[in-house]
């Protein structure tokens, strides 16, 4: 399942790189009133300001030298510039090419280009409207030109949108300035060109802008990595059906399961949450200033504009808001990102789960040549990925939940709280889908340790209480539970403490031989078809046949 609505535009992440505009220096250059200066006792770093009108410099004392950090430079005399070494956040640095796949939709080019498609789309879209004669239906040559800005739309452009929006001091109106620019000289749709941006506030373009960066990015990044990550999982579930190993509960050993089948309810956990994340209807509005077509019906009375609205959001593939203020409400938004911070909660679960089992001995890790563990301890091979995936979903999830508590609050009509909280949209995204690919990179390394397992099971027959506990009650052994207790509780038990103990039972003889035969490896229950079934559950889960597991 995915999104409604088909991608308008295939990206390719290659095409982006971490850059910005024009080179940027760090500076530090400041007017205060009054007067600070403190120097500790160590001070390598201090402040200090005059109110005679000369700059307020932040300097730093490097070896008994002070130094300026008006342009702040590295140990080498070299000045700081935007990069991936030098960006604030590691999603832009070190992680990039873990999450350069969001980029085209939901970085600051994304949103450009989605509202330069959005602005273009409502031209059109005036185009039909029979009422709005001073817009004559577009000749075939007209549409194409239009469409081929949005289809040929590139780096350069979103730059020179950046370039107008210096001047405007408005980033939509600068989106509009530029498609007036790029339609001039077009004999058809210079005659048009006012009515770019028609009746429009900013958060028309923008709430269909932002809602389509976060369709597009669902259905071409977030989604096929949460199938690809279930899919594995179902995979891991499936191999190791019959790997029998000894439950813990409270930390304590219980009755045995299997591997697989303990892979299988973290697959099926996480398929009910990316079921419920696809069905969150993504929405827009398309309304006016407060959400009323006040200027739409000034201008023109006749038109049916909530029914033009509907008909042209639905066009965009979105589902259609027709209560709001200024601003679309963004309860869907609270939605969606409760509902990713559910589906990155069991995956900490997980990961945590799985991060014990390797603890335990019961997962081997893969080693990869070259590779260190620890800078002291040339023994370690440690689970740096699933506690990646564990560190990334915590910060995931702080944003996310931020973005789900803040959204649908509003001030009134509107505030401007939402803008640049919205900004950080691609923040708890990108730190998902990091998580995500560590997830699976992890996966990957795992090698189950059959004779670790089998050794903690060995020395657990103290978990065959359970099953002899429950015979006895079905064929009428008076204090069946309280016999149990006196003979395991806070004693070693053996295979042969627990043989001589059904041995002395008077029971049936089938049910005795049944009891005689069970051992820590063979009590596990129905676990075994559990985890072989478990993409028959996936799949029911989903309603569709999404998942084919190899056998």
């Amino acid at each position: 399942m995915e999104f409604g609505g088909t991608s308008s535009r295939v990206f390719h992440s290659d095409q982006f790189r971490c850059l910005s505009p024009s080179p940027r220096k760090f500076q530090t250059r400041t007017d205060l009133s009054g007067f600070y200066h403190r120097r500790p006792s160590n001070a390598s770093f201090y402040l200090s300001a005059t109110t005679a009108g000369r700059d307020c410099t932040c300097k730093a004392t490097l070896g008994g030298r002070k130094v300026s950090v008006d342009k702040v430079k590295n140990m080498s005399g070299h000045e700081f510039e935007l990069s991936s070494l030098t960006a604030l956040s590691p999603l832009d640095g070190r992680y990039w090419g873990k999450v350069k796949d969001l980029a085209p939709y939901l970085s600051e080019y994304g949103l450009i280009y989605f509202r330069v498609l959005v602005e273009i789309k409502w031209l059109l879209k005036l185009s039909q409207i029979p009422e709005v004669a001073e817009v004559p239906s577009f000749s075939e040559e007209a549409q194409l030109h239009l469409q081929g800005l949005i289809n040929g739309f590139s780096m350069n452009d979103a730059l020179e949108i950046k370039t107008i929006e210096k001047v405007t001091n408005h980033d939509v109106k600068a989106v509009e300035y530029f498609l007036k620019q790029k339609c001039q000289t077009h004999p058809e749709i210079a005659k048009v060109l006012e009515f770019f941006h028609f009746a429009c506030t900013s958060e028309d373009i923008n709430n269909l802008a932002r809602a389509l960066m976060l369709k597009e990015s669902m259905n071409c990044v977030i989604f096929p990595l949460m199938d690809e990550l279930i899919r594995e999982i179902c995979n891991t579930a499936k191999d190791n059906a019959h790997i029998s190993m000894l439950s813990r509960t409270h930390g304590q050993p219980a009755s045995p399961t299997t591997l697989g089948k303990e892979m299988a309810v973290f697959s099926v956990r996480l398929s009910r949450e990316r079921r419920d994340i696809s069905q969150v209807e993504i929405m827009g509005k398309f309304a006016g200033a407060v959400g009323n077509y006040n200027a739409h019906l000034v201008a023109y009375p006749d038109v049916k504009w909530p029914q033009i609205a509907e008909e042209f959001v639905k066009s965009l593939g979105l589902s259609f808001n027709p209560y709001i203020t200024q601003i679309e409400t963004h309860d869907y938004m609270a939605k969606l990102f409760h509902a990713i911070i559910q589906f990155n909660n069991i995956l900490i679960d997980f990961n945590r789960d799985v991060w014990g089992y390797i603890s335990l001995g019961y997962f081997k890790q893969i080693t990869k040549a070259g590779e260190i563990g620890s800078s002291t301890m040339p023994h370690k091979v440690n689970p740096i990925d699933f506690e990646n995936s564990e560190g990334n979903l915590g910060v995931a999830n702080g944003g996310l939940s931020h973005l789900s508590m803040k959204l649908p609050i509003s001030r009134w009509q509107r505030d401007l709280t939402d803008s640049t909280v919205l900004r950080n949209m691609g923040v708890g995204l990108g730190h998902s889908i990091l998580a995500y690919k560590s997830a699976l990179q992890g996966l990957a390394k795992l090698q189950v340790n059959q004779a670790r397992l089998s050794e903690d099971l060995n020395h657990s027959w103290e978990v065959l209480a359970e099953p002899i506990q429950t015979v006895m009650r079905r064929y009428g052994v008076p204090e069946p539970y309280e016999k149990l207790k006196e003979l395991t509780r806070g004693r070693a038990v053996t295979q042969e403490s627990i043989t001589e103990f059904i041995e002395g039972l008077e029971l049936p003889k089938e049910a005795k031989n049944n009891l005689l035969k069970l051992t820590p490896h063979t009590y596990v229950g129905a676990a075994v078809e559990l985890a072989r079934t478990v993409d028959v559950a996936v799949n029911m889960v989903n309603g569709t046949k999404v998942f084919e597991t190899h056998s």
